[in-house]
């Protein structure tokens, strides 16, 4: 019984660790089968996304939006909600911070930053409170509702850069560039690494606080494990769960933001290569773990950074670390299953 017991301590940080490994092993047979090493291959990705200056300087930007966006999953996922948004927020975001770099100037970086970074956060929380809205008052689902806003979202960009927003002459849609008093600062030099994951690693310490030392986490991991319960409580489950759809479209928001701010300079029509579906996998990787975010942002950051070289180096073509992230996903849900199914044979022999 206390082997047992231990086991199922251990599976939080077991089932995670078995779902990257089991998707390295199986990205290693997709390398193979494309007649390269694997060793090779994944020493070419992991030492030039981590060890290298230039190569960990891009980690580190990619890092930055993954972890905002997966903040917001997780945060939303403390409460029970499951925001499939973050795509769309992110687009949000990255329009509300270059709608403040374009149209509001004359003013120092001091200010013109942190009101370019909350416009990016309030209109990332507009966008996640509509779904949260629906969900408390109508019981409209939001995974669906969420879902379909993120098409509306990259639409909405879409026509904006290829219309009002477009840049005079540019050659594909594009924006002007935003004021450089809006500019997030580089901080390595010579790299793309901007003060974007600063804020983000910041956020995830206040997050930490909020959600394991403050009433508010605890209001909202009532309302998570029981509504009823919370409800009973006198805990207001509708305006907890607008609040946690909305902070978790600001946080994606915010996501947005720091791409416009600190790398692109610019809206583009593509904001985000997918960084919102990423941060999905990343919350469940992390098994509600703030920590875990960090690592796990950490590792499919490296993964996107590594791959063009892997690519150079070993001949393996940059789908193959898709693939990965894709496996990943596959066998955390599987883990998962198998975590419930465990833990429902344990509460039965008890």
């Amino acid at each position: 019984m206390i082997t047992n017991k231990r086991f199922q301590l251990l599976l939080p940080i077991l089932s995670p660790l078995i779902a990257i490994i089991s998707a390295l092993i199986v990205g290693a047979i997709l390398i193979l089968l494309a007649g390269a090493n694997p060793i090779t291959a994944y020493t070419a990705l992991f030492q030039e996304s981590l060890s290298t200056y230039f190569g960990f300087g891009n980690t580190l930007t990619k890092m930055t939006p993954l972890l905002f966006t997966s903040l917001g999953v997780l945060i939303a996922l403390k409460a029970s909600q499951f925001n499939i948004g973050g795509e769309g927020q992110i687009y949000l975001g990255a329009l509300g911070s270059t709608l403040v770099g374009l149209y509001v100037q004359g003013l120092p970086a001091i200010i013109h930053i942190p009101l370019a970074l909350v416009a990016g956060f309030g209109f990332g929380a507009v966008w996640g409170w509509i779904p949260g809205y629906l969900k408390a008052v109508g019981g409209v689902n939001e995974v669906i509702t969420t879902l379909l806003l993120n098409y509306i979202a990259i639409n909405l960009i879409s026509y904006l850069v290829q219309n009002p927003l477009k840049a005079p002459g540019a050659p594909s849609p594009y924006s002007p560039l935003i004021a450089k008093s809006a500019q997030l600062p580089i901080i390595l030099p010579q790299s793309l690494a901007h003060a974007g994951i600063l804020l983000a690693l910041l956020t995830a310490g206040l997050l930490w606080v909020l959600l394991g030392r403050s009433p508010l986490g605890y209001q909202i991991s009532a309302v998570g494990f029981n509504p009823t319960a919370a409800h009973y409580a006198r805990i207001s489950v509708k305006n907890t769960i607008m609040l946690v759809m909305s902070l978790a479209g600001g946080l994606a928001g915010l996501a947005g933001a720091s791409e416009v701010m600190g790398l692109k300079y610019r809206l583009f029509e593509q904001v985000s290569p997918g960084y919102g579906f990423d941060a999905i996998a990343i919350a469940f990787l992390s098994r509600g773990s703030i920590n875990g975010v960090v690592l796990t942002a950490l590792f499919f950051a490296a993964l996107r950074s590594g791959a063009n070289v892997m690519q150079r180096s070993a001949g393996v073509p940059v789908t193959v670390v898709y693939a990965i992230q894709g496996f990943t996903v596959l066998f955390i849900a599987i883990s998962l299953a198998v975590e419930t199914q465990i833990k429902t044979q344990s509460n039965a022999e008890i």
